[in-house]
């Protein structure tokens, strides 16, 4: 007896659902939330060997959330749209909803930096259109390459300190990096108090904000949504 629609349904929704499972895709996903990337660029992003990670993506690419081109000797990977972002939250709010232990991690490594409230996505593409504040991406260059938020200055977390000066003074900063979680704007932001400036983090990250579809500067090439 043949299955029913439901039972073949449910087949491949866990087909993308034990693709979600493993640490190293998730991190995978994450880097390729910022822009398309080569195998290569990849491994070294999350510290896999080529290998590994190669074969990460395999499975992430069988369950339709990546896909790939050639580009000369290496094959360049990048999400198949912005709903994967969206699954990735879904996934991220679920469990920090229900799993006690994420519960923890946020309330130990979280929490203690940034006692402020985040600006929103809506409340930050207003104060940029006014003028009123400045906006830092603290990602690497290449990620900002990629795209960012419109007017967006790239100052990567490890030179903040002493490109302070670029800053204008009386300004509120607002600095953002890879995602909800993403440890570089909370350490941003942090730097940045503790060096007399007024700043808060965005809401989420650039991969939320593209998402959301306002506004992105950069090289952007990614799947629709």
């Amino acid at each position: 007896m043949p299955a029913s629609p439901k039972k073949a349904l449910f087949t491949q929704f866990a087909v993308m659902a034990k693709a979600l499972g493993h640490t190293h895709r998730l991190e995978l996903l994450e880097a390729l939330a910022q822009g398309e990337r080569s195998v290569e660029k990849l491994a070294n992003a999350t510290g896999l060997s080529i290998a590994n990670t190669s074969q990460h993506l395999h499975h992430l690419r069988d369950a339709g959330l990546v896909t790939s081109r050639r580009d000369g000797t290496h094959v360049i990977y990048r999400l198949t749209g912005n709903d994967v972002v969206d699954l990735m939250n879904a996934l991220q709010r679920s469990a920090e909803r229900h799993l006690g232990e994420v519960e923890q991690i946020v309330a130990r490594y979280y929490s203690t930096k940034d006692a402020l409230e985040p600006i929103s996505r809506e409340d930050l593409m207003a104060r940029v259109q006014e003028g009123t504040v400045t906006v830092i991406d603290v990602r690497p260059p290449e990620e900002y390459a990629s795209g960012h938020v419109p007017g967006a200055v790239n100052i990567p977390i490890k030179e903040l300190e002493r490109r302070l000066d670029d800053l204008p003074e009386g300004r509120e900063v607002v600095a953002y990096c890879r995602g909800t979680w993403c440890v570089l704007s909370f350490e941003a932001v942090a730097s940045l108090r503790g060096k007399g400036r007024a700043a808060r983090r965005l809401e989420a990250g650039y991969p939320e904000w593209k998402a959301a579809g306002l506004p992105v500067e950069g090289s952007v090439r990614q799947g629709g949504s």
